[in-house]
């Protein structure tokens, strides 16, 4: 930015010196030809001709001067890409104000009745001061200055926190209204997620990193952890519940249109916490029991030989100690289970996508994806073998 430059210039008055008028046009002269670009406005030298005044003399040479229509242009802008970057955030499949599903939907609601509550009550506030200090400069009547105080201070604020206060109450049946019969448990584990479905009169159906549910239908998660505390979240679904270390909470969800929206664990858990997401898929009611029934199958076995050659690798290096592939003599507790795991959107906890490269990274290095994993990283596999593991996880729709 280029700096308003100025001279300072003493004019003093003296007896047997010249007279003001001519000390001023020897000035001027001076400074036409040392600075063209200077010039002293008559006001200004006549207003500090005086012993003991000064007169400036600033620069006004193009481009440095900007009229008040530039700055005001400038202003405008800057507002108006702050407001576009402000509403670029009002959507997504991770936004809370494009909601999916009716708590959703509420929440959504209460904001918007919350930020036009604090608006009104900051704009009542600025008026009050700038009124005060601005537009009235006598001092006040007593009993006007107490009215502002109290009524604009205390009354009006009183009144729309107590009215949002009571909307917000007013939301919470619904809120906490039961499920219609559908159970999903959801237990967060550094830094992953175990789910179980558990439909009414069938058996359960284990999964992981993933959460399927119906269109227009009210479901109910059980919400636990076995180490830390997490916090499970799909803004565009709902609120957010602490998972607690022994304890189980509740949350019911009624996704309200069908897609693809992103969770993540909204409570610090650790070295990994941000790389703790998953995905959550809204689906169509017959299309959700057809995916449910086939979750619950075991895995299709022997498709060809690069398949029986992973497994093979998947069980000759221990995997099957930690994880599940039902149908095969894998049935480890300890990591997500594999079942199915080819069908998913994403690996990892939803940070990377669902092909044969992105298996090989993971396997391989496991610890530079996700720091601090349970998993060990199996770097020291021939690439051989690492490339058909990959490809016979990939292979378990």
């Amino acid at each position: 930015m280029r700096r308003i430059r100025s001279i300072s210039i003493e004019l003093r008055n003296s007896t047997r010196g010249p007279t003001v008028q001519q000390t001023e046009a020897e000035l001027r002269s001076i400074v036409a030809k040392r600075q063209p670009w200077l010039k002293c406005p008559r006001e200004q030298a006549r207003a500090g001709a005086r012993p003991g005044g000064r007169c400036r003399f600033q620069r006004e040479g193009p481009g440095i001067d900007r009229s008040a229509g530039q700055r005001s242009w400038h202003v405008v802008r800057a507002w108006a890409g702050a407001l576009l970057l402000w509403l670029g955030g009002c959507a997504g499949p991770q936004s809370a104000l494009d909601p999916a599903g009716s708590g959703a939907e509420r929440l959504a609601d209460l904001f918007w009745a919350m930020l036009i509550g604090a608006a009104v009550i900051w704009f009542l506030v600025i008026g009050l001061a700038v009124y005060a200090v601005r537009l009235k400069d006598d001092p006040h009547h007593p009993v006007m200055g107490n009215a502002l105080i109290v009524g604009g201070g205390v009354i009006f604020p009183t009144i729309v926190l107590a009215g949002l206060l009571t909307y917000g109450l007013i939301l919470m049946p619904a809120l906490r209204a039961p499920g219609d019969g559908l159970t999903i448990e959801v237990v967060g584990k550094q830094w992953w997620w175990e789910v179980i479905y558990r439909p009414p009169g069938g058996g359960p159906v284990v999964s992981a990193n993933e959460v399927r549910l119906p269109v227009g239908r009210r479901v109910e998660l059980v919400l636990s952890s076995p180490d830390v505390i997490h916090a499970f979240w799909i803004p565009a679904l709902g609120g957010k519940l602490d998972m607690i270390p022994g304890r189980e909470t509740r949350l019911v969800l009624e996704p309200t249109r069908t897609g693809t929206f992103r969770g993540q664990c909204a409570e610090y858990c650790g070295t990994s916490h941000a790389l703790m997401a998953f995905a959550a898929v809204v689906m169509e009611e017959g299309d959700f029991e057809a995916w449910l029934a086939e979750q619950g199958r075991p895995a299709a076995q022997g498709r060809n030989a690069e398949a029986e050659r992973g497994l093979e690798v998947f069980l000759a290096d221990g995997c099957g100690a930690c994880h599940t592939i039902r149908g095969t003599p894998a049935q480890g507790r300890i990591g997500p289970d594999l079942t199915h795991v080819g069908s998913r959107l994403t690996l990892g906890a939803g940070i990377l996508a669902n092909d044969v490269e992105a298996f090989a990274r993971w396997i391989a290095h496991t610890q530079e994806v996700k720091p601090e994993a349970q998993m060990p990283s199996f770097g020291m596999l021939a690439e051989r073998d690492l490339l058909a593991l990959a490809r016979y996880l990939e292979s378990l729709k």
